[in-house]
């Protein structure tokens, strides 16, 4: 089906209401925990499975999403998972004890997961085969996302402050409201595959996979890396390699393999989650850093957060052109050695520093993250058919949300007992990572010898 090239940014627009929205309760219920904990009595572990059960569930459900949206379609399934995220919001809004919000969190995660995959498939159907008009929409998409990031510990700070904890989760509401009806006015209806099987035992190896990597992860960070942590990392491991083993078998995969047989993509799986594993990671340690060493208050944290949306906004629209320019592969490589050099800077903080310090590593790390998830999930799309959208975006999606919150686990396990040794490590480590995925993602074109 070709789209009317003016209806591009629309459809942009609509979509990137669904990213806005699933990477906004990322971060805007950070600065909520100790209201809600007041509120509930909750315990610290309460308090940080409801952080992890959005980002496992959101992380575990985007494989079935990519297949779900393709079944039915992507403009039928984003206009139902944004209602279903709205509802489940709700429910965290008036939730009556812990367990519930935390339960309602992993619905939430779960609606999320229905978000991603079909407006990444609706931008592809867009842009109709142009590189560079898809290049630049996934840019504006991005760029969505990357604000509500830095943008939720500031919104969520005024909201616990005026008018209580419960609305970080209702001010989904309109959001969800205001995205569907855009998507319904501006979109045209997407082709469906009602004949894509859902890959049920294989979306169930996958969540448990997910659930005892990051939680022995997690558990591993409180109370050591022997025992219970130790078993639960070894059977998350026996799980996720069961799950491999398994989709190369089955007739019908939630991930195709042979999607990813194209260097580009299955460089992008591996890419991916490092760069979010490095963000989400140092992002938590420095609101440790922000609050324990220098002792600021939640909302001066979250207020100096804000040079990073700025950054992440010029360079998510950059991104696009200069895919256009040099290709995916340079792009991705540029931008992860820029972040690179963002979180060697962030490595010399000490227990004094302040803002002025902390600017030139804020403004390199979005920065660079800003143009290289832009062109690596843009290289993905372009290396895989059109009809593939939906799983190749959902397949990747997923492994960087797990390696998002294996980020929060791993270095918040190192700012644990010092939190300025903790968020040098955790820097230090984050930059050489970075280095490493450059070189892979230059190294995979080279042996192609183009």
């Amino acid at each position: 089906m070709t789209t009317a090239p003016s209806r591009l940014p629309w459809i942009t627009a609509a979509a990137s209401f669904g990213f806005f929205v699933t990477q906004l309760d990322v971060t805007i219920v950070n600065v909520a925990l100790d209201a809600i904990g007041r509120t509930f009595e909750a315990s610290t572990a309460q308090l940080q499975w409801l952080v992890d059960a959005y980002v496992l569930a959101l992380a575990a459900m985007l494989l079935s999403a990519g297949a779900i949206g393709d079944r039915v379609g992507p403009r039928r399934a984003f206009v139902a998972g944004l209602l279903l995220f709205g509802l489940t919001s709700a429910a965290c809004g008036f939730a009556p004890d812990p367990l519930a919000l935390i339960a309602a969190r992993a619905a939430q995660g779960a609606a999320g997961a229905l978000l991603i995959p079909p407006s990444l498939a609706l931008i592809a159907h867009a842009a109709d085969g142009d590189a560079r008009r898809r290049a630049a929409a996934v840019g504006w998409w991005t760029a969505a996302g990357g604000v509500s990031i830095a943008a939720g510990p500031v919104l969520g700070g005024l909201l616990v402050e005026v008018v209580g904890w419960r609305w970080v989760f209702l001010v989904n509401l309109p959001i969800c409201v205001l995205g569907a009806v855009l998507t319904l006015a501006v979109a045209p209806p997407t082709p469906a595959k009602p004949r894509v099987s859902l890959d049920l035992p294989g979306q169930a190896l996958a969540v448990g996979a997910v659930l005892l990597l990051v939680g022995g992860l997690i558990e591993g960070g409180h109370r050591g890396w022997t025992g219970g942590p130790l078993a639960t990392l070894f059977a998350g491991l026996a799980l996720a390699g069961g799950f491999v083993l398994f989709e190369r078998r089955t007739p019908h995969p939630a991930m195709p393999l042979d999607v990813f047989r194209q260097r580009p993509a299955w460089t992008a799986l591996v890419v991916g989650p490092a760069l979010n594993f490095t963000y989400y990671g140092l992002i938590f340690v420095l609101s440790l850093y922000m609050l324990r060493a220098l002792h600021w208050s939640p909302s001066q944290a979250g207020v100096a957060f804000l040079p990073l949306t700025a950054t992440f906004i010029v360079s998510n629209l950059l991104s696009g052109g200069l895919v256009a320019r040099f290709g995916p592969r340079v792009v991705t490589a540029g931008g992860a050695l820029i972040a690179a050099g963002g979180y060697g800077l962030t490595a010399r903080l000490g227990a004094g520093s302040g803002l002025a310090e902390m600017l030139p590593g804020f403004a390199l790390i979005p920065g660079g993250m800003g143009l290289a998830i832009p062109a690596l999930t843009s290289g993905l799309l372009a290396s895989v058919d059109r009809h593939d959208a939906g799983a190749a975006s959902g397949a990747l999606n997923a492994c960087r949300q797990v390696g998002g919150a294996a980020g929060v686990a791993i270095f918040g396990a190192l700012a644990g007992a010092d939190v300025v040794a903790g968020l040098r490590l955790s820097a230090i480590s984050a930059a050489a990572l970075l280095v490493g995925a450059a070189l892979i993602v230059l190294r995979s074109r080279a042996k192609r010898g183009t």
